[in-house]
């Protein structure tokens, strides 16, 4: 069988990538030391530091399938915890990139975010759980329960927790921007049993 071209944008650590069989796959993280960790973890992988939303308009054309996971931080329900003191813009090059791929890619994909704290600009394909997707194909919803403490715990011991959760390992404490919570970047992963549940659904007729 023909190995399909996928773009994982935003790939992270790649726990929505990581049971995806029978493809050739390009990611695209901005952040160089998660970058180092998908790599090694998914080592054949075409893995590139930079824009993935710039990387998308410049090259969609040249995949099969395309997954989007951009940041959800400012479309979370945390924006709105009392903790955060200053309100943010949404990023709406969430809603950009749906856009781009509903009206000019002729293959598979699937933008994935958070569940916001407003009403979606555009209507979501999916819920699974916390997430939400945008599609063109359809797919049964489908969820793998959260680790207890999943939101709340921010220590080591939690990244153990995450880690095996996911099935994705590595030494390395990592922050996301200005986070210095170790479990951040690992709460952003697509668990790998939904990510592939997806994937496989493309194929059905």
């Amino acid at each position: 069988m023909k190995k399909i071209k996928v773009l994982n944008l935003y790939a992270g650590l790649g726990g929505n990538r990581k049971k995806w069989e029978n493809c050739d796959v390009t990611a695209v993280e901005i952040d160089s030391k998660i970058a180092i960790i998908y790599a090694r973890n998914f080592p054949n992988d075409t893995v590139l530091v930079g824009d993935a939303h710039k990387y998308l308009q410049e090259h969609f054309n040249e995949f099969d399938f395309i997954w989007s996971s951009p940041p959800c931080q400012s479309h979370s329900k945390m924006m709105k915890a009392t903790r955060h003191s200053v309100a943010k813009y949404p990023d709406l090059t969430l809603y950009e990139e749906i856009l781009l791929l509903h009206h000019f890619f002729k293959g598979k994909y699937v933008v994935e975010n958070v569940r916001p704290y407003y009403k979606p600009l555009i209507q979501p394909t999916q819920t699974n759980g916390r997430h939400i997707f945008w599609s063109n194909f359809e797919f049964m919803a489908f969820d793998v329960p959260q680790p207890k403490g999943f939101i709340q715990k921010s220590n080591l011991e939690a990244k153990k927790m995450m880690m095996e959760w996911l099935g994705i390992f590595y030494d390395e404490n990592i922050y996301y921007g200005n986070n210095h919570c170790p479990t951040q970047i690992l709460r952003n992963c697509v668990h790998p049993d939904i990510g592939n549940h997806i994937f496989n659904a493309q194929f059905n007729k």
